[in-house]
């Protein structure tokens, strides 16, 4: 008994949050509709109440970013003299890990949504309204929350040399309850927001499969969260060099191959004239839009429905990929690391959309009508690549991408929550990633099985709303850090 208090004193954050995670499964098997009510309206509550401080945060995130970088202090170098990564190589991990599948998932689906339903009326005509509101979601706010804990994490360890957590912020000596607890929500953060897109993206496979050999099985989607956390595991496995950088490097080639294929079947002129159109209502309507200020205010529905939940889920990610970008940042500068994470992936992004949603617009335009072809999160784009030549291959080339997204989404999370757990080591011990591999992916695999049950069906979009409930704690915490960065700055000043 003794060896075995003195291995969870030891080992407290892995141990608590294993724990946790194991009751969590339980309340999850045994009472799967009341753990869906108690979520939505936990979620509800916090998105009534706290919904408008997330616009706020989110808009000063980008603020605070910006003004920063353009500091004396933002030439400052994270670690080493020279960048450890390539440009490429590091845009592709922190995008991998950042994004992903995400665009895979929305990227006709959510631009035809807000065309056919625009959240506001500006004059714009809708195809640019809703390529300005798909930007919004998708661009510097998601990346600031992300930026904001890779500078925070930066700063601490390759600068003051502390460990990598988020308590070390608070303090980098002590060791007490109340400092643990701030790393173990974090990790309870990033495992609920690990969980949700990895199921997400567990039945878009599914559902591309399915779509693919014309079947209706269920059982794809373990097959598919099996062969995730398989390579993932791997990846982590191996480190970042030999593992995540590989992947990422591969994901981001078969995205643009995918990119360029659809691109150069489309009309060319009309998507750079949406893509700017878009872009510049963008930039001279952030502040309104980020606000929620007149006739930008496209009212609590849609801002619950759909920016609540975005500023939401950034922010559950943003621990686990703020300290990722952080660790794959050494030799950059702090300015380098906040301007070429915000800037270059939102362009990517933006570019991205408005190739697909422009082309989606078009096909609905030629169809004379609309009938919900592109309603479905989960199947939307393998409907719009059948429209193409060789859609089939295309469908089995966005399986593979998609597959690949989710791996370096899990890899990197895995690497994280092994660098929390392993007391903040840069190089976690590989017993650790082995650990996180198999908690996510039985986790996973809970709520994915208990899900595709009758009772259960809610799970999935439960899962999804208890993001913006693990998420509340970070959003306050957000604003300490940034205060208790400010008085270390004007202190050493």
């Amino acid at each position: 008994m003794p060896n075995f208090l003195s291995f969870l004193k030891k080992h407290f954050l892995l141990s608590s949050t294993v724990l946790t995670i194991l009751l969590a499964c339980l309340w999850i098997f045994s009472t799967p509709v009341n753990f869906f009510n108690s979520v939505e309206n936990a979620s509800l509550w916090v998105r009534d109440y706290f919904g408008g401080f997330y616009l706020y945060l989110g808009f000063g995130c980008v603020v605070f970013l910006l003004i920063f970088a353009l500091l004396p202090i933002g030439k400052k170098r994270l670690g080493g003299k020279t960048p450890e990564y390539s440009f490429f190589s590091w845009m592709a991990m922190l995008y991998s890990a950042g994004m992903g599948s995400g665009i895979l998932l929305r990227a006709t689906q959510e631009p035809v949504f807000m065309q056919q339903n625009p959240p506001i009326d500006t004059g714009v005509s809708s195809e640019i309204l809703s390529l300005e509101y798909v930007f919004y979601h998708w661009g510097l706010t998601a990346w600031a929350f992300y930026v904001f804990f890779a500078l925070i994490m930066g700063y601490s360890f390759f600068i003051k040399k502390e460990k990598l957590a988020i308590s070390t912020v608070f303090s980098a000596k002590s060791n007490s309850i109340s400092l643990q607890l701030i790393d173990f929500l974090a990790i309870i953060t990033t495992v609920v927001g690990l969980v949700a897109s990895l199921g997400m993206g567990a039945k878009q496979v599914e559902d591309g499969a399915n779509f693919l050999m014309g079947s209706n099985e269920n059982l794809i989607d373990y097959s598919a969260t099996a062969l995730i956390f398989l390579g993932a595991g791997y990846s982590a496995y191996r480190g970042i060099h030999k593992g995540i950088q590989r992947i990422s490097n591969i994901n981001i080639i078969l995205t643009l191959a995918l990119l360029f294929f659809v691109f150069v079947q489309s009309d060319v002129l009309l998507i750079f004239d949406r893509f700017f159109s878009a872009l510049y209502h963008y930039i001279i309507d952030f502040i309104p839009m980020s606000l929620a200020l007149g006739k930008y205010d496209p009212g609590k529905e849609f801002l619950t429905d759909w920016t609540y939940y975005y500023w939401a889920f950034w922010l559950a990610w943003a621990p686990f990929t703020g300290v990722f970008i952080a660790r794959i940042s050494r030799g950059r500068s702090m300015r380098q690391m906040i301007l070429g994470a915000l800037i270059v992936p939102s362009l990517s992004s933006f570019f991205w959309f408005s190739v697909f949603g422009s082309e989606a617009f078009s096909f609905i335009e030629e169809w004379g009508s609309y009938s919900g072809e592109f309603s479905n999160v989960f199947s939307s784009i393998f409907v719009f690549l059948t429209e193409y030549p060789l859609g089939s291959v295309t469908v089995v080339i966005t399986l593979i991408l998609l597959l690949g997204f989710l791996i370096t989404s899990a890899d990197s999370a895995i690497f994280v929550l092994s660098m929390f757990t392993d007391r903040g080591k840069e190089e976690p011990k590989k017993s650790y990633r082995l650990i996180w591999t198999v908690i996510l992916f039985l986790f996973t695999i809970a709520v994915l099985l208990v899900g595709s049950s009758n009772k259960g069906e809610n799970v999935l979009t439960a899962m999804q709303k208890l993001l913006i409930v693990t998420s509340l704690p970070f959003s306050f915490f957000t604003v300490l850090i940034a205060i208790k960065l400010v008085l270390k700055l004007k202190k050493k000043a």
